[in-house]
């Protein structure tokens, strides 16, 4: 790996203490998560002066775009993995070549998302309820279709950051994200308004600059359509530079042209790690719809109503404990991959102590100030009705918050090792069987009505954590990690540290899952 010079920004969580490695590792990891919801929050303020027509689209192509991008996204995952593996082994002339490859196989995929995305969108739309011919149809359509033409770029930033994640350096992915949505807060005001009765130039105090703007390009703006470009164009800007930063080796881990060449193994060994992962990651997601269907049945347009706010505040409050989950995943895979099982473990009860420490306080936090962090979303005649199932809502799942902060960094260490099939059933059993039997049962059956709900999803969350726990204690996740640590052939004891349970040589190059 020679070349350009090194800014290698990596946290080293194979040898010295393991806490404070693992927060320096995973706080990056939070800020850019909630970075993206940057994005977020500057499309619907800005598509907000279209009109609620605008807000309203917004909502429904996000539905279909984050969900294909949950999916699509779990095959990053392997390129966490099989880096972080890679470098714990000592096969550093490998994490290119797997670097690399990943990088061509998740492209691939989204290409392919893109087009099979972009041509059933309408389906996919009326599919949610979006109503042909209404304007929310119309604008929807738009923002779909933009985002899935440029659902490549988008990914090409998400496998920079899970490469460099894998390595060690979270700090990197941040830099480059804070700019990207720096730049998409410029520009989604232009690209959505244009140069008339733009907000900018009011506050700016430039009217004379936006009139003379319009005058010279009658530009008004793309609409709804304009967020979606913006967004794709600031995300792009900032893969070009990651990717340059990957061929140019200033980031540790240093690409050639030959390291894009797929081969048949690795695109094997990728698909095996990615195809669950993604399945895992989807499932939250359909978790919130199969629980928004039972409130439905259970009570009225308030309680869904409620629903969406609360769903939305505990998606936010977890963002610590699925950072933490990711850097779990560095530590394991490293520690895994150098024959350092006891030190792996011991990354994973680290994750758990700290997440359930932030978790504690979070839920106390949630639990007394519920109403008042529900009243600021809801406004007008029947606000007081939502706010009230929001607070009940709130209160109750704030009791299991620290359950499902466990069950996702123990998920994160199951995804570092590359167990991945283990980790997607127990997101199944959890977010899905869990969750709507439970929530069913208590609603319906048992006549708590959106109150039993609230427990079934509470009472899940802390059955998922027991049960993953469980599993995590047996240790048989730890075996048959990456093999053929330089100088040491297979991953076996002639490495390992002392009360590691490993012994012996695992399947060769492959990643159980067990």
């Amino acid at each position: 790996m020679s070349g350009g010079p090194k800014r290698d920004r990596a946290v080293d969580v194979v040898d010295g203490g393991l806490v404070w490695p693992l927060i320096v590792l995973s706080i990056p990891i939070v800020l850019t998560n909630l970075l993206h919801v940057g994005y977020n929050l500057a499309d619907t303020f800005w598509v907000g002066q279209l009109g609620p027509e605008g807000v309203s689209a917004l909502s429904y192509a996000w539905a279909i775009v984050f969900l294909v991008i949950s999916f699509a996204i779990g095959f990053t995952v392997a390129g966490t993995v099989l880096v972080a593996q890679n470098k714990g082994a000592g096969n550093i002339d490998r994490v290119s070549s797997v670097a690399g490859q990943t990088v061509t196989f998740v492209f691939v995929v989204s290409a392919m998302f893109a087009v099979v995305g972009f041509l059933l969108a309408p389906q996919l739309l009326q599919l949610i309820g979006a109503r042909p011919g209404t304007l929310e149809y119309t604008y929807a359509l738009q923002y779909v279709r933009a985002e899935f033409i440029g659902m490549p770029l988008i990914f090409a930033f998400f496998i920079f950051q899970s490469l460099l994640q894998g390595w060690g350096d979270t700090r990197t992915p941040l830099y480059l994200m804070t700019a990207s949505v720096a730049l998409n807060v410029a520009i989604d005001p232009f690209f959505i308004l244009g140069f008339q009765d733009n907000l900018v130039f009011t506050w700016l105090g430039l009217e004379s600059l936006e009139a003379s703007l319009y005058e010279a390009t009658g530009f008004d703006g793309l609409g709804v359509m304009g967020a979606a470009i913006a967004t794709v164009l600031s995300r792009a800007l900032v893969a070009a530079v990651g990717l340059w930063l990957l061929l140019s080796g200033r980031v540790g881990i240093q690409l050639t042209a030959a390291d894009f060449v797929p081969e048949r193994e690795m695109v094997t060994k990728i698909l095996s790690i990615g195809a669950p992962a993604s399945v895992e990651v989807s499932t939250s997601a359909a978790s919130v719809t199969v629980l928004t269907a039972l409130v439905a049945l259970a009570g009225a347009d308030a309680a869904v109503g409620a629903y969406g706010i609360g769903s939305r505040i505990t998606s936010v409050v977890v963002l610590p404990a699925l950072g933490l989950a990711r850097g779990v995943e560095t530590v394991v895979g490293q520690n895994l991959g150098a024959g350092q099982v006891e030190r792996a473990k011991r990354g994973v009860y680290a994750g758990v102590v700290i997440i359930v420490s932030a978790l504690l306080l979070f839920s106390v936090g949630v639990y007394t100030f519920a109403e008042t962090i529900v009243s600021p979303f809801v406004t007008g005649e029947g606000a007081a009705t939502v706010i009230g199932i929001g607070t009940e809502y709130l209160q109750i799942i704030s009791l299991s918050f620290v359950f499902l902060g466990v069950f996702y960094i123990v998920q994160g260490g199951f995804r570092g090792s590359g167990s991945t099939r283990v980790a997607m059933v127990f997101a199944i059993v959890g977010f899905i069987v869990f969750r709507a039997v439970f929530a069913y049962v208590l609603a319906e059956p048992l006549g708590y009505g959106t109150t039993g709900v609230w427990y079934g999803e509470a009472i899940a969350n802390v059955c998922m954590a027991v049960l993953a726990g469980l599993y995590f204690l047996r240790g048989t996740w730890v075996e048959g990690v990456v093999v053929d640590r330089r100088g040491q052939g297979p991953a076996s004891d002639a490495s390992a540290q002392p009360g590691d349970e490993t012994s012996g040589p695992v399947a060769n190059g492959g990643v159980d899952d067990r």
